[in-house]
């Protein structure tokens, strides 16, 4: 969640560990940065860090480093100062298995720069290569916070694949897919209780559930790191499959040789959708296009399904041959078209469909970067909930 729109809002960086001025300060370096103008933003950086406990600012530093070396050495300095500054401000124990603040960082305010300072981590870890650090950050952010308030268990599938740590992948995702926690709940230390894996074939039952309500990206691991494990195995198969029926955007990009994309999607996202879809590719997309890992995907007949579409014009009934033949709308970007001929034939029927997606996208945009915006008419009705000392409050926007 954004800073600007949660109980920090409200209450202060870290429920008021940090000044106002340094906050003020921190706030419009931000501002600038958001605007691409780093230089800029240098001195009220340098400001905002005046005050010790602002180590959102000293997260902003670090992307503006030189080197990823030097970025990461400043976010494992700002780390070491955050345990120091939590032990005192909790318990000298917060950190310790079996401490009452442990399992529930995010949740206690004043955890949240820290949590923070980790997530940057795992960022710039991974932009570095170092895959092992990367991981490592992820699974101790989920045995302090093992309900993911912080959406890091989408990430560390993928960063397990990349350290070569196939079996914890596996476990990790197998934990999450576990049909006892459908109910919301949570697996221990955030799935990261890694166990061995297993090859059972999953029931008809599992098949048909997470088809309809499953993690694209749990489940694109589960299917990958099976593979890699056993090969063309019934279960590698059952998970690539319910993995294409999810979110079939990924495995177009794949199987369409499209290039890996160069950065990470800020953009708003629905579950399972397009922006989910190119921040997954991000993580993973090199192992997807290995050539065995390439075949066995483009050999499956019920994935191919999925993934071929057909245009969009309501009296075309024309499907692809080929994956990512048609061109989508550059609008949109959710309906495709099979030549010129029909898009254009389709506009004045697709025309105001399309401008209220881009104006919904506009406005969850600025909401998720912390600005106000005027809801489109007939667009979707927002709600943010967040932790208060009376319970969970919900914020409609």
């Amino acid at each position: 969640m954004n800073r600007r729109m949660g109980m920090e809002a409200q209450l202060g960086i870290g429920g008021g560990a940090v000044s106002q001025e340094a906050a003020r300060n921190l706030e419009i370096a931000e501002d600038l940065c958001r605007r691409r103008k780093p230089q800029q933003a240098l001195p009220y950086l340098y400001k905002a860090m005046e005050d010790p406990n602002n180590f959102d600012a000293a997260i902003q530093l670090a992307f503006l480093m030189p080197t990823l070396d030097e970025s990461v050495k400043l976010l494992e300095a700002t780390e070491a100062r955050g345990r120091a500054h939590l032990k005192r401000s909790l318990s000298p124990t917060c950190f310790d298995d079996g401490d009452e603040h442990v399992g529930h960082f995010w949740g206690i305010i004043e955890t949240r720069p820290y949590m923070r300072v980790l997530q940057a981590k795992v960022r710039l870890t991974f932009e570095n290569k170092d895959y092992n650090k990367c991981a490592d950050t992820i699974i101790e952010m989920l045995r302090l916070c093992p309900g993911d308030n912080m959406g890091q268990r989408d990430w560390l599938g993928s960063v397990l694949l990349q350290a070569g740590r196939v079996e914890n992948a596996l476990s990790f995702a197998q934990a999450w897919l576990d049909p006892k926690h459908s109910n919301g709940s949570f697996p221990d230390r955030g799935g990261c209780a890694f166990g061995p894996p297993s090859k059972t074939p999953l029931s008809q039952d599992f098949v048909d559930r997470e088809k309809k309500y499953g993690d694209g990206a749990i489940l694109y691991t589960a299917a990958l790191a099976s593979f890699k494990l056993w090969g063309d195995c019934e279960i590698a198969r059952q998970y690539l499959q319910i993995s294409a029926c999810l979110n079939p955007h990924v495995l177009l990009k794949v199987l369409g040789k499209v290039d890996r994309p160069k950065s990470l999607n800020f953009s708003p996202r629905t579950f399972n959708g397009p922006e989910a879809a190119h921040d997954y590719l991000w993580l993973t997309q090199d192992l997807w296009m290995a050539p065995d890992v390439w075949e066995w995907a483009n050999s499956d007949a019920e994935v191919k399904s999925y993934v071929l579409k057909k245009c969009s014009r309501a009296a075309c009934n024309t499907r692809e041959v080929r994956v990512a033949e048609f061109k989508r709308c550059g609008g949109c970007k959710e309906v495709v078209y099979c030549g010129q001929v029909c898009q254009k034939e389709d506009w004045k029927v697709h025309k105001p469909i399309c401008k209220d997606r881009q104006r919904t996208k506009d406005y969850l945009k600025a909401l998720t970067n912390g600005r106000s915006g005027t809801r489109p008419e007939g667009g979707p009705i927002v709600a943010s909930a967040d932790f208060t000392p009376a319970g969970i409050a919900t914020t409609f926007h």
